[in-house]
C-alpha cells in the first residue's frame, strides 16, 4: 500500500497523523457490490482499515442547467459539459449515502429526501434491507446538512423519527440557522419550501440532537469537519482507522467534474458563493497533497475516489475495485 506524508492541515487538526490508503492505486480488497435495478443501485462494501463501510443509493435527480455554475460564462459551462460528455440541458445528481460500522458504532451520514422531495428519491430505507443492514441497527446518525435530500427523510409517515430513539448530530451553526425566527419570511420563496421542511425535520419527534461545532468526534475514529458555504453550517466527516483516512465530503463538492477543474465555479444552491469556493478549495488541496480518499454524495454512484492536482485546478479519479 503506497504511503503517504502524514496531514497537520486545518481540516484534521487533532486527528491521529498517519498515512492514507490511496484508493485510485490501491484496490480495495473484497468488495461487495450489490444488485443494481434501474436508476437504483443497492450497495458496495468495503474496509477502510478495521471499519466496514457500505455505500448506499437514495436514488437520483435533475436540475435545470441555469442552476449549474451560475457565476461563469454560460458558453464556457456548456463548452465543458459538452467537452466532458455530460448533458447540457439539465444536471444530474445522485444521493450516495454511507454506514459506517465501526466495531462499537453503527453511523448513518444522511437520511436521504424519504417520500417529501422527488419521486426518483427515497429510496435509502430500501437499499439498507437490500445490503442486509436492518435500519434498526443503526446507532447513530449525522446530518451533513438541511437540505431536503439529505434531511428530509428523516420522518415516517406519522411525523415521528423513522430511525428514533438514536443520537442525531448536525453541526450547531446548521441547526441555528434553519431555526431562527422569522427565516421563512427572510428568504427568496423558491427557499420557502425548503426552509419548512428543515424546520418540521429538525423538530421531528424521536430525534434526540447534539449540536457539533468542529473536530468533534461522534464515535471512535468518527469526527465532523467545519466546510462552511454550500450552508452556513455544512459539516463533512473524516473517517481514520489504521492509518486509512476518507473524508465524506456532503455537498461541500457536488460534480466530481466541474468543482474540480473549476473549483471556483458555484451553483445557485451554494448559499454563500465566496465561502463555498475557499471551503472547495482546501479540501481538494488537503486530499490532493495527503492523498486522502473522498466521498462525493451527488457524484456517480459509488462517488468514491482520490483527488489529484492538475495545475492549478484538481481531477477527480474514481476508486479501483478488485472483484476476488
Amino acid at each position: 500500500m503506497p504511503l503517504c506524508r502524514p496531514t497537520r492541515r486545518a481540516f484534521l487538526t487533532g486527528a491521529a497523523a498517519a498515512p492514507a490508503l490511496a484508493l485510485s492505486t490501491q484496490a480495495l480488497p473484497a468488495a461487495e457490490f450489490g444488485p443494481v435495478g434501474p436508476a437504483n443501485p443497492s450497495h458496495v462494501r468495503f474496509a477502510l482499515g478495521q471499519m466496514t463501510l457500505t455505500l448506499l443509493s437514495d436514488g437520483f435527480f435533475s436540475r435545470p442547467l441555469s442552476t449549474i455554475a451560475v457565476n461563469a460564462d454560460p458558453a464556457a459551462r456548456d463548452d465543458f459539459l459538452q467537452q466532458h460528455f455530460l448533458p447540457t440541458d439539465s444536471g444530474y445528481s445522485h444521493t450516495n449515502h454511507i454506514v459506517i460500522d465501526s466495531g462499537s458504532a453503527r453511523v448513518l451520514v444522511d437520511v436521504g429526501s424519504g417520500d417529501r422531495f422527488l419521486p426518483t428519491t427515497g429510496r435509502l430505507m430500501a437499499n439498507l434491507t437490500a445490503a442486509g443492514i436492518d435500519p434498526g441497527s443503526i446507532t447513530h446518525v449525522i446530518i451533513t446538512h438541511a437540505h431536503p435530500d439529505h434531511i428530509w427523510g428523516i420522518r415516517d409517515g406519522f411525523d415521528e423519527a423513522i430511525l428514533p430513539d438514536i443520537p442525531y448530530f448536525i453541526g450547531e451553526a446548521e441547526h441555528t440557522f434553519w431555526l431562527q425566527d422569522d427565516l421563512v419570511t427572510k428568504v427568496s420563496p423558491e427557499l420557502q419550501q425548503f426552509v419548512l421542511g428543515a424546520q418540521n425535520s429538525l423538530s421531528v419527534d424521536g430525534a434526540d440532537w447534539t449540536l457539533l461545532s468542529a473536530d468533534q468526534e461522534v464515535a471512535a475514529g468518527i469526527r465532523v469537519i467545519a466546510t462552511p458555504g454550500h450552508t452556513p453550517g455544512h459539516m463533512s466527516v473524516a473517517l481514520e482507522s489504521e492509518g486509512q483516512q476518507l473524508i465524506v465530503l456532503g455537498d461541500a463538492l457536488t460534480s466530481p467534474y466541474l468543482d474540480f477543474a473549476h473549483p471556483d465555479w458555484v451553483n445557485s444552491a451554494d448559499m454563500d458563493a465566496a465561502q463555498t469556493v475557499a471551503t472547495r478549495r482546501r479540501l481538494l488541496d488537503m486530499a490532493a497533497t495527503d492523498r486522502i480518499a473522498v466521498l462525493g454524495y451527488h457524484f456517480p454512484f459509488p462517488g468514491l475516489g482520490n483527488v489529484q492536482r492538475s495545475g492549478d485546478s484538481y481531477r477527480f479519479i474514481p476508486a479501483l475495485w478488485r472483484f476476488d
